[in-house]
């Protein structure tokens, strides 16, 4: 059966898909016939999909000095709900957007708007940093406490990819949240290679090594087939 491969390549980091293509049998050999997914194997999906397609934008467009912000709201300006802190967030954004462009830069965000089980209200923004930036977000934020730190501090950009997509079904404390982002930042597109059969153990690119934390193989539950995914990480990463 033939098997593709998936690579996105962000420069020091790649990661990488295999999977069995069911569109490609053996001969003689019947396709497997698909399962319907159960409610929790969609959600768990859904989120997981969620968390790749954060990575991705964050890996492609931003870098370690760019800003992880907390924005805060006092008690007395708590929004009513959702769509009030929406809005909220939309008001401070033109602000943003507006300053960047007067000093010839183009905005690039990625937001949480969340709500905790006792009313405390906040977002959580990761934003392209430029001169003065962080007296734009304070002067656009006034409805509480603006908190930065540049995203290497934040973690990896693949535990701050599950940190900003949180729900709550993911944080059992979290009552609602909203994520969204920028329209400028097109979803990488990956390279494909087709090739004939499974392949054996997966070695890495030259100058590569296979970070374990993210390797995992296992058998897709709907359709019956392998996959398994990987990131590999630059020996010498660029300062």
């Amino acid at each position: 059966m033939g098997t593709k491969r998936k690579t996105y390549d962000f420069g020091d980091v790649i990661e990488r898909e295999e999977f069995h293509d069911g569109r490609y049998g053996g001969p003689g050999r019947k396709r497997q016939k698909r399962k319907k997914p159960t409610k929790e194997q969609i959600e768990k999906r859904n989120q997981y999909n969620k968390e790749k397609k954060a990575r991705h934008l964050l890996r492609k467009y931003f870098g370690k000095n760019d800003y992880f912000s907390t924005w805060t709201y006092r008690r007395e300006n708590r929004p009513d709900d959702m769509a009030a802190a929406k809005s909220d967030f939309a008001k401070a954004v033109r602000y943003i957007r507006k300053e960047y462009r007067k000093r010839g830069c183009e905005l690039r965000w990625i937001r949480n708007i969340e709500v905790g089980s006792k009313g405390a209200w906040h977002v959580h923004v990761v934003v392209n940093r430029i001169p003065d930036t962080d007296i734009i977000l304070a002067k656009a934020w006034g409805h509480g406490k603006v908190r930065n730190e540049l995203l290497y501090e934040a973690g990896n950009f693949r535990e701050l990819a599950a940190y900003i997509t949180k729900s709550g079904k993911t944080e059992p404390g979290l009552k609602e949240s909203n994520y969204s982002t920028s329209r400028n930042m097109p979803p990488p597109i990956p390279s494909i290679k087709k090739m004939k059969r499974w392949q054996g153990e997966p070695k890495p690119k030259k100058g590569y090594y296979i970070d374990k934390e993210t390797y995992y193989e296992g058998i897709n539950p709907v359709t019956g087939y392998k996959y398994r995914h990987y990131t590999m990480i630059r020996i010498n990463r660029r300062i």
